[in-house]
């Protein structure tokens, strides 16, 4: 039965288009959907029907509040609800699995002479992007193989077309070298364009080109230029052999189709171009479990095409989705083109859908005996780990810490997160020592799991007490502590796991939320000592339990324990909590040479007369580096906000 609030909502909800949102009692968003009525819609979760699917009962019995968004057009709800769900990644949507962006191929028409590089962003900045992939590796494999039939640029001089000489990368054909003045600029964007060609599917006119071009330097008896150009036509005759003719009529075509095993989905997209199948790539899906087939394909349409760079005409699906009217109307507005949502019942379309749904079966079982197979190896290692240290649970969520600094300056403290044995690093964290001077790991320690343990007590402001079990997820939620001040004025009685509630313009931050299992410090019984009294100072000894790891022979430190723990020398239990501690000293470098770069690009530049950090700031900025300010003119360097000729001048004289 729903709360007298939620009722109340459900009384007063408008007969619009929009989206709504659901919330559970610690306000997280729990789902988000798009509607044509919104009062029909949302009142029907609520409805007798409703209770059939399992999930639905589910959602609804944790449903506290709902917040509605109305739009003008069913098109504008379904561009809200893709950025909502992209967004806060409800647990009860279904989504693109991986919170993460997939890596595309990206031309960067909007320069003279146009590098080819790899982003995982989309913007709207006059280049091209083609893709996307799934693997990082195989777009370096295919830039690997472009590069020796298109030499593009790679380095970031500029071209003038009068350098002195060009770098090594012309010796060796990987650059047509328009530093030197070897190609024009028109010579370079041809070559450009042809690659873009290429990547869209259009190899006939480059693979002419190339025979023309190595018959006439044949002819002319320039066997040099011939072997390059035979070596660049070999090196494309062996990427189009693995494009299979798929259409004789041609066309520009995505096939569409998905497998499903209990909670998983696997979706494989073929990309047709010119009737030819130039790649392929699988997307993984989560919470799918009990949904309709025809909501998973809504979904995912709905997801990927909102990211992609191009959609093509035809989009061969399965089956029919929710909505098709909409979806081909949203996707030929941002086209500029029809887009045709078809299933097709014959002929070599159906063929391609059906093989494109064997390939997502087959891949998805692959991949779930991998999961399984490595989620056997984690869970032996917990269980181990468990046993070895007589922890009261499996320590599913694993907070390791570790200090880093160059003789005292630049500390950098470091958090990393093991869930269920494996890294989370969306919930890694970095701590700039404030308040130590000098090379004192100890003092560096105890600032860096104050603040940490300081930012648990402040969010767990005002919940309600839950189950004090372990989640999915790993990690215990926060618990109810004094809200606002620096340093509590008493530990917490009893701090047991609590929900969430966020401070009132306090930005919640899902990690330091989170209570670990098992708290790592690296180091001997000094820093497990640190820790210990922090703990005690917020009421955390009896909950989080927590080691230290000595690194010279692998000694485990446990508090109340004379002699340290010695995990077998091959066990699951000592790999994992080296894997930890391993991933806690490289984030701490990481950060700590990080942090130290940019202050010593700070005090370099800090020390021209005239330049203090808002113009510091403006400079990197516009320049990104000390090396980039240097080679700029003065000209140039008046061009910021704030630099004038005597300041420009001032910063040529002392770099």
């Amino acid at each position: 039965m729903s709360s007298e609030h939620v009722q109340q909502i459900l009384n007063n909800l408008p007969g619009r288009p929009g989206v709504y949102i659901m919330k559970n009692a610690g306000g997280e968003i729990i789902y988000v959907g798009k509607a044509i009525n919104l009062r029909n819609r949302v009142r029907s979760y609520f409805h007798a029907a409703a209770g059939e699917n399992l999930k639905t009962r589910r959602l609804v019995a944790e449903i506290a509040d709902i917040e509605t968004w109305t739009t003008d057009t069913e098109v504008e709800a379904l561009l809200l609800e893709c950025n909502l769900i992209k967004k806060h990644r409800p647990r009860y949507n279904i989504r693109l699995k991986d919170d993460k962006r997939y890596p595309y191929i990206k031309v960067h028409l909007q320069e003279a002479f146009p590098k080819v590089t790899i982003t995982r962003r989309l913007e709207q900045d006059g280049a091209r992007y083609f893709g996307p992939f799934t693997s990082a590796w195989a777009v370096h494999q295919t830039l690997d193989l472009l590069r020796k039939i298109f030499p593009y640029l790679t380095c970031d001089r500029e071209i003038t077309g009068h350098d002195a000489r060009a770098c090594l990368y012309c010796d060796i054909h990987l650059c047509l070298a328009p530093c030197v003045g070897a190609v024009d600029r028109e010579q370079y964007r041809a070559m450009i364009g042809e690659l873009c060609d290429f990547l869209d599917g259009r190899a006939e006119p480059v693979i002419a080109r190339l025979q023309e071009d190595m018959r006439a330097a044949a002819e002319a008896l320039n066997f040099e230029r011939a072997a390059v150009l035979r070596d660049q036509h070999r090196a494309l005759e062996h990427i189009i052999e693995k494009q299979k003719v798929v259409s004789l009529a041609g066309g520009d075509k995505d096939v569409v189709a998905f497998a499903r095993e209990d909670g998983d989905a696997c979706v494989q997209v073929y990309f047709i171009r010119q009737g030819k199948l130039i790649g392929r790539e699988y997307f993984l899906l989560e919470g799918t479990e009990h949904e309709e087939a025809r909501d998973i394909l809504t979904q995912f349409l709905q997801q990927f095409y909102d990211e992609v760079p191009s959609v093509p005409s035809e989009v061969l699906l399965p089956s029919q989705v929710d909505e098709v009217a909409i979806l081909e109307h949203w996707l030929a507005r941002r086209e500029g083109h029809t887009v045709e949502l078809k299933v097709p019942l014959q002929g070599i379309g159906q063929e391609l859908v059906q093989k494109a749904a064997q390939d997502a079966a087959d891949t998805l079982a692959l991949l779930r005996a991998q999961w399984q197979a490595d989620s056997h190896k984690q869970e032996n290692a917990l269980r181990e780990l468990q046993d070895a240290l007589e922890l009261p649970r499996l320590p599913a969520r694993i907070e390791c810490y570790d200090i880093s600094n160059t003789q005292g300056t630049n500390s950098v403290g470091s958090m990393v997160v093991f869930v269920q044995g494996v890294p989370r690093k969306a919930d890694y964290r970095r701590f700039n020592i404030r308040t130590v001077t000098g090379a004192d790991d100890f003092a560096s320690m105890r600032e860096v799991l104050t603040r940490r343990f300081k930012r648990w007590r402040d969010l767990a402001s005002g919940g309600r007490q839950q189950s004090t079990g372990v989640g999915a997820t790993g990690g215990r939620p926060a618990g109810v502590g004094a809200a606002g001040n620096d340093e509590p004025a008493e530990p917490p009685a009893a701090p047991s796991p609590k929900t969430v509630e966020r401070l009132p313009g306090q930005k919640e931050d899902t990690s330091f939320k989170m209570l670990p299992d098992l708290l790592i410090v690296d180091g001997g019984k000094g820093q497990l000592g640190v820790a210990v009294e922090v703990l005690e100072q917020y009421g955390l000894r009896e909950v989080v339990p927590v080691v230290g790891l000595a690194k010279r022979l692998e000694e485990i430190f446990a508090p109340g324990r004379p002699e340290p723990v010695l995990l077998p020398g091959r066990s699951q239990a000592l790999f994992l909590v080296q894997r930890v501690r391993d991933e806690a000293h490289r984030f701490a470098i990481t950060s700590h040479r990080a942090r130290r770069t940019r202050v010593g690009l700070a005090s370099v530049l800090e020390q021209i007369p005239g330049i203090g950090p808002t113009r510091r700031k403006a400079l990197l900025a516009k320049f990104e580096s000390i090396e980039g300010i240097r080679a700029a003119s003065v000209e140039e360097l008046m061009t910021v906000k704030g630099i004038t000729q005597e300041v420009a001048q001032a910063i040529k004289d002392h770099l």
